[in-house]
């Protein structure tokens, strides 16, 4: 690993925890010299005690640790310059080699079908949701360290979610009901609409809004379609006649109805913007153009009953008549839409969590097509692993937007930094059962005592640090109880699809499915 002229090339990875560590040198080493000039520690400062060996005429000094280093750890071997040699002869320069142990292979949880795993990821994630929820109006906390701070478009997730958690009896039908009614109250009565949209964070105990950042402090149309999505589904799922599940109905159509889509034209433009603000009106600037992860606002925009877009504004504005359009061939599959080899797997997620891709098409593309092409690549690149991240593989795989080490990121093939999220290939299904089936077995048993937690899987880890996350985010844990789901049963894909309204306004874009 150490020579006298330097060390190995970058970091080492999946080192044995029981190593023997070789430093080669040009000329016998004195050995009263050796223990006080080579070190072993890990990352966090801990000295590895050894055992010492030499060969070649003690030349080569070949060290043990004592006792077995930990798993998946960095550490660092270094060589100081009061190494001496025989003749009284210095090192020249200090030497490091930095490696990282391997993985501990053995399964942490008993396994058990893979029905039954599915169902165990729903309900424990589904804890997010439920659990934690704000208690005062029950939405879905941006996190699990943001306090007060709640998310429109995770709220919606969330909502779909309790869905879910009726179907495999988590919870029961009238306590996600009373659940849901709180949320749809606190928007209907609590938060500030902007043309009936919603922002993207507002204090779950006040309504108040609370910015995104200093421009972003009002409507947030992506977020609100992502609430409205949910909202549907719920109206669709309470469909009784009781006074309660009556009530919730009408007041969701209140919420859906009060959107003003043409308002964000912006002039009657054809295309639709992101944000408004009453401070900044329209300074933002951000138009929603596709491929991305909101074709469901257009989607919504055209289904409205009070205030439609026409086809012109999907065409031009989303769909750039035509520029969303990909075409090309990465690792063997041809792409349809959106950028090269994909984007980030959100993409695939977020608007068909309840629009279902199945036989959908319009001008541009088989939606179908575009979920598993832009699913096969993103495992396709790690499994390729150009960039030669530690863990990658058929086992480990999935980019998407999520935390990092140091921040938030939208990592996908383009933008790769060694950061994998469990939801990317979780919530992907769908589209690709057998890897996704491979990673989520994967991150269980094999990854369980790093990754499983309070609220499922956490939000992200870096084998090449090696780091894990101690977050949960609510837009990645809902996709994946939502997919999973939609996988087994199309639960969500069928509630969204039986709106009259979706029919009408899919339709009225070019769409065609058996399900319109």
């Amino acid at each position: 690993m150490i020579n006298e002229t330097g060390v190995a090339s970058g970091t080492l990875y999946t080192i044995p925890i029981n190593p023997r560590i070789r430093f080669t040198f040009g000329k016998p080493v004195d050995k009263n010299s050796v223990a006080g000039a080579i070190a072993v520690n890990s990352i966090s400062g801990t000295t590895v005690t050894y055992n010492t060996a030499y060969e070649n005429s003690d030349s080569v000094v070949i060290i043990t640790p004592s006792q077995p280093l930990d798993f998946i750890t960095r550490y660092q071997a270094t060589v100081g310059v009061t190494l001496k040699a025989k003749d009284g002869g210095t090192l020249k320069s200090a030497g490091v080699a930095s490696f990282i142990t391997t993985i501990d292979s053995t399964d942490k949880y008993t396994r058990i079908t893979d029905d039954a795993l599915l169902e165990a990821v729903q309900k424990q994630t589904f804890k997010y949701f439920w659990d934690f929820g704000h208690p005062v109006s029950g939405l879905s906390r941006e996190r699990n360290s943001s306090g007060d701070v709640c998310t429109t478009g995770g709220t919606g997730f969330g909502i779909m979610s309790m869905l879910v958690a009726v179907e495999h009896n988590f919870i029961s039908r009238a306590d996600a009901l009373q659940r849901i009614h709180k949320i749809v109250s606190f928007y209907k009565n609590n938060c500030i609409a902007y043309h009936g949209a919603f922002a993207h964070w507002v204090n779950g105990s006040t309504g108040a809004t609370v910015p995104f950042s200093p421009k972003d402090n009002g409507a947030d149309l992506v977020e609100t379609a992502y609430l409205m999505q949910g909202l549907l589904c719920a109206r669709q799922y309470f469909a009784l006649g009781s006074s309660e599940e009556t009530s919730l109905r009408a007041d969701i159509n209140i919420l859906w109805n009060a959107v003003e889509w043409q308002w964000f034209q912006q002039n009657n433009q054809d295309v639709l913007y992101w944000h408004w603000s009453p401070d900044y009106n329209w300074d933002m600037n951000m138009k929603i153009t596709g491929w991305n992860e909101a074709l469901i606002v257009y989607a919504l925009a055209a289904a409205s009953n009070t205030s439609p877009i026409s086809k012109a504004v999907y065409d031009n504005g989303w769909a750039a008549n035509g520029g969303i359009k990909n075409g090309n061939n990465y690792y063997g599959i041809q792409l349809p839409l959106g950028p090269a080899m994909g984007g980030p797997l959100f993409f695939a997620h977020y608007s068909f969590l309840g629009i279902n891709p199945n036989s959908l098409s319009d001008a541009y593309a088989s939606y179908w097509a575009q979920q598993v092409a832009h699913t096969k690549i993103n495992y396709s690149y790690c499994v390729t692993n150009p960039a030669r991240h530690n863990g990658y593989g058929t086992a480990c795989w999935g980019l998407t937007a999520s935390d990092e080490k140091n921040g938030y990121n939208a990592h996908a093939p383009g933008n790769d930094n060694g950061t994998i999220s469990p939801t990317a290939a979780v919530s992907s299904l769908p589209y690709a059962p057998a890897e996704a089936m491979n990673a989520l077995r994967f991150f269980y048993y094999t990854m369980g005592d790093k990754l499983w937690g309070e609220y499922g899987f956490i939000d992200a880890f870096n084998l090449s640090e090696p780091w894990f996350a101690d977050s949960y985010l609510a837009i990645d844990q809902g996709p994946m109880i939502i997919m999973i789901e939609n996988y087994k049963t199309g639960l969500l894909w069928n509630l969204l699809m039986s709106c009259a309204e979706i029919k009408t306004g899919m339709k009225k874009l070019g769409f065609q499915s058996p399900y319109l």
